[in-house]
């Protein structure tokens, strides 16, 4: 894409681009990450890769063994 495009519509992009993000709200990492941590820990119980997935609902448990004689 950017090589069917002038060096001027690139920079014309970019600035664009950056009028976007100047204008995003920031909260500081201090506020945001006891929610984050409450989010996760809320949700573990439910996380697959903590909790394990049942035999009976695991999409990739072996079918059948393999055997070499």
């Amino acid at each position: 894409m950017a090589r069917d495009m002038s060096d001027k519509e690139i920079l014309k992009m970019e600035l664009e681009q950056l009028k976007l993000e100047v204008n995003t709200p920031r909260t500081a990492v201090s506020t945001t990450a006891p929610e984050i941590i409450a989010f996760v820990e809320g949700k573990s119980a439910e996380d697959p890769l903590i909790k394990g997935v049942p035999e009976d609902k695991n999409p990739f448990k072996e079918k059948g063994g393999c055997i070499i004689t």
